[in-house]
């Protein structure tokens, strides 16, 4: 069973799945860190079927608007002390330790170029799997289980976090 369950689909015992929504204002990057630190803690809280963690987390938000700053908060709380990377350039930063994947797909000009990454491998693993600019790789990336947006509110950020 997935981490968590996208409203269109149901719950092992049929119950159907309340989507939840909740918003924050993180007044600058060291907020950002944290809350991201806080999200990992979420992230693999034991599964009901204590199988391993797995989810599909889109972030949405403009250049700037600290998707990466929030992923780098995420792996600071999963224990992660080394550097991380935008992903801008190579598509995919991976976390094999963690089983996390970090893409970001700003760079792609058809969904396609996804194969050469191994995209269709990757998202079929059990791992947390972050996607920044997941709009580029559609029609093939499938429905997230989380969805987060971060906007630029003054010096802080806005960030809304949807299950």
């Amino acid at each position: 069973m997935k981490l968590h369950t996208p409203a269109s689909r149901l719950l092992p015992d049929e119950t159907p799945f309340v989507a939840t929504r909740s918003a924050h204002y993180l007044r600058d990057e060291t907020a950002t860190l944290a809350f991201g630190q806080e999200l990992a803690g979420w992230l693999t809280a034991p599964p009901p079927d204590g199988g391993g963690h797995d989810a599909l987390v889109y972030l949405q938000g403009e250049l700037g608007a600290g998707k990466t700053t929030l992923v780098r908060g995420i792996l600071r709380g999963l224990g992660f002390v080394g550097a991380v990377k935008s992903p801008t350039y190579t598509l995919l930063e991976p976390y094999e330790e963690l089983l996390v994947y970090h893409f970001d797909l700003y760079r792609i000009a058809d969904s396609q170029e996804l194969d050469f990454i191994g995209i269709d491998e990757l998202l079929a693993q059990p791992a947390l799997k972050f996607v920044e600019w997941p709009e580029r790789g559609s029609p093939r990336l499938p429905a997230p289980d989380i969805r987060i947006q971060l906007r630029v509110q003054g010096q802080g950020r806005y960030v809304e976090v949807r299950t």
